[in-house]
C-alpha cells in the first residue's frame, strides 16, 4: 500500500492508504472503448460545498448519544436527551485529492448541544437542562472514489479524523453555581462519546446515502422499446488538483441483440475547457452506435401508402411508370401505388467544428399493390441523404434534431426497356422525393431522437447554461448545475430504490 498524509490547519494529519494492487490492476487493464467522458471542475466543488456543509450538520444532528451515568463523591448525576442543534463552520473546504477522491476538511469550529441532567446532591435533587458547546472541532474526511465490478461510481472507502478540543457546558437553576465545578466530569465524558460518534455517523453517509444516490446514475439501461444505452465506466476516476475525470463507454446497443455491437474508430473526446461547472465530451462513435442500434432494430423503414403517400407524387408516379405498368400488365394501371424505404447500412455521423451531419443510404421500391394479387416491384432506386444534426441538452436529457441538407439518386433499377436514359426519367422524381424524405423520413428519424436520452447525471442535478461546441470528431457540452433539491434529501430519497431513465 502507499500512504498519502495530508496536514490539517491545526497540524493534525490525516493518513491515506492506497491499496497498490488495485493500481497495477486498472494499469495493466486493457484499454475498453471510450466514445463519453464527463469532467467535473474545481467550481463544480464551490457550488457543492454548502449542500455538503448542510449535509454533515444533518448527519450531525442525528448522532444518538448514550444515557450517561456517574458518581463524585456526593455527587451523583445522570445525562439524558443529548441532541446536537448546530455546527457553526469556521473553516470548511471541500477539495479534489489527486489519485484519491475528495476531502471535506472542517477546523477550528464548533458543535452546539443540549441535554437533559438529573443530579443528587445530599438531600438536594435537581433536575433541568443544560447547554453546552464543543470547541476546537476538527474533522477530516477522505473519499476514495472507484468504478466497481458493474462500471458505476462508487465510494470504495471513507477515511475519518474528528477531533474535539474541548467542551464547555452552563448550568442554569438554583444550583448552577454549585454544579459549575463538577462540569468537567460532564464534558470529559461526553467530549469522549463524541469523538467516538462523528467519524461513524459520516462514514455510514457516505457509504449508504451516497452510493445509493450513485446508484441513480443510469449504468446500463433502456432508452426506449427498441435500444439501451451503457454508460459504465470503463476504469476508474482521475482525479486532480483541477478536476474529477470519468470515462464511460458510452455506447448504445439493441435490445434484442444486445452483443450485436459496432466497432469504435472514432477518436477520444478531449476536454480541455475549465470554465463551467461540468463538462461532457461525446465522439461520433456515440451517435453512430445509437443510429447503428436503431438500424439493427429495424426502425429505419417504411411503407408510404393509401392516405400516407401525397397525391401529387402518386400523380407523377403513375404519370411517370405509366409505360412500365402497360408492358408489365395493363389491368393493373388503376392499382394503387406504394413506395417502399428501407435504410440499408447504419448511418454514418460525421462531426466538425462547423457542426454535424449524418449520411445515410436507403433503398426506396416503386410498388404496385393490385388488390388480391401479390405486389408488383416497377422500379428500386438507391437513394443518398445527408442531414444537419443539431445537439442540444436540456435537463439531463441530450436530443438530437435532424435536417435534410442534400439528396441525390445513386443508381436505378427498372423493369421497363426504355430508349431515353433513365436519368433523364427520374429527373421529375427528384423535387417530390426530396420532399416525401423531408416530410417522411426526418420526421421517422426525429421521432426517436428528439425524445433524447438521459446523461450519466444523478437524480436531483440538472445541466443549465449549456454551451455546446464542435469539434473534430467529438463535441463538448459545457455547463452549470442545477440542484432541483437538497443533497440529504437527494440521498435519503434514493436509499430503497433507484430511478433510472
Amino acid at each position: 500500500t502507499t500512504k498519502l498524509q495530508l496536514k490539517g490547519a491545526d497540524g493534525s494529519t490525516l493518513s491515506l492508504l492506497q491499496p497498490s494492487l488495485h493500481s497495477k490492476k486498472k494499469t495493466t487493464a486493457k484499454k475498453q472503448t471510450l466514445s463519453c467522458s464527463v469532467k467535473y471542475m474545481v467550481c463544480f466543488m464551490f457550488s457543492v460545498k454548502s449542500e455538503t456543509e448542510k449535509f454533515v450538520e444533518e448527519e450531525l444532528c442525528n448522532i444518538s448519544m448514550p444515557e450517561m451515568m456517574g458518581k463524585e463523591g456526593r455527587f451523583q448525576y445522570t445525562i439524558t436527551d443529548v441532541k446536537i442543534t448546530e455546527l457553526i463552520l469556521a473553516h470548511a473546504e471541500l477539495q479534489f485529492i489527486p489519485d484519491v477522491g475528495l476531502l471535506f476538511d472542517i477546523q477550528n469550529s464548533s458543535i452546539s448541544l443540549s441535554f437533559h441532567r438529573q443530579i443528587l446532591y445530599w438531600f438536594f435533587y435537581d433536575t433541568g437542562n443544560i447547554n453546552a458547546s464543543a470547541e476546537g472541532v476538527n474533522i477530516n474526511t477522505a473519499v476514495n472514489l472507484i468504478r466497481d465490478h458493474e462500471g458505476r461510481l462508487k465510494i470504495n472507502n471513507i477515511t475519518c479524523d474528528a477531533k474535539i478540543n474541548r467542551m464547555r457546558a452552563k448550568f442554569s437553576g438554583t444550583l448552577g453555581k454549585v454544579y459549575d465545578f463538577v462540569a468537567k466530569f460532564l464534558t470529559t465524558g461526553m467530549r469522549f462519546f463524541l469523538n467516538q460518534r462523528i467519524c461513524p455517523a459520516l462514514n455510514h453517509a457516505a457509504l449508504v446515502h451516497v452510493n445509493s444516490l450513485l446508484e441513480t446514475i443510469p449504468v446500463r439501461t433502456e432508452v426506449d422499446n427498441y435500444i439501451g444505452i451503457d454508460y459504465s465506466l470503463i476504469e476508474d476516476p482521475v482525479v486532480t488538483s483541477r478536476s474529477l475525470d470519468m470515462h464511460f463507454r458510452g455506447m448504445f446497443f439493441d435490445l434484442s441483440h444486445q452483443n450485436l455491437t459496432l466497432v469504435n474508430y472514432a477518436v477520444d473526446p478531449i476536454i480541455r475547457e475549465y470554465d463551467r461547472m461540468v463538462y461532457l465530451a461525446l465522439s461520433e462513435f456515440f451517435f453512430d452506435s445509437g443510429m447503428f442500434s436503431y438500424y439493427t432494430a429495424g426502425i429505419f423503414q417504411m411503407d408510404i401508402v393509401n392516405e400516407k403517400m401525397p397525391k401529387d407524387l402518386e400523380m407523377l408516379l403513375r404519370t411517370t411508370y405509366f409505360g412500365t405498368i402497360m408492358i408489365t400488365n395493363p389491368a393493373l394501371v388503376d392499382a394503387p401505388l406504394a413506395l417502399q424505404l428501407a435504410v440499408n447500412s447504419p448511418p454514418k455521423t460525421t462531426i466538425k467544428t462547423s457542426g454535424a451531419t449524418v449520411f445515410m443510404t436507403a433503398i426506396v421500391k416503386v410498388m404496385l399493390l393490385p388488390p388480391g394479387q401479390p405486389a408488383v416491384q416497377l422500379s428500386s432506386m438507391t437513394l443518398e441523404a445527408k442531414f444537419n444534426a443539431k445537439v442540444s441538452m436540456k435537463g439531463k436529457r441530450l436530443a438530437v434534431h435532424a435536417d435534410l441538407h442534400m439528396f441525390s439518386e445513386d443508381s436505378y433499377t427498372g423493369l421497363s426497356v426504355i430508349s431515353a436514359p433513365v436519368y433523364l426519367q427520374l429527373i421529375p422524381l427528384q423535387a417530390p422525393l426530396k420532399t416525401m424524405l423531408q416530410m417522411s423520413v426526418v420526421p421517422l428519424i426525429n421521432n426517436w431522437t428528439k425524445r433524447g436520452v438521459r446523461i450519466p447525471l444523478a437524480d436531483g442535478m440538472d445541466f443549465v447554461e449549456e454551451v455546446v461546441e464542435y469539434h473534430n470528431g467529438f463535441i463538448v457540452i459545457g455547463a452549470n448545475l442545477h440542484f432541483s433539491k437538497g443533497l440529504r434529501e437527494m440521498m435519503l430519497g434514493n436509499t430503497n430504490s433507484t430511478t433510472m431513465a
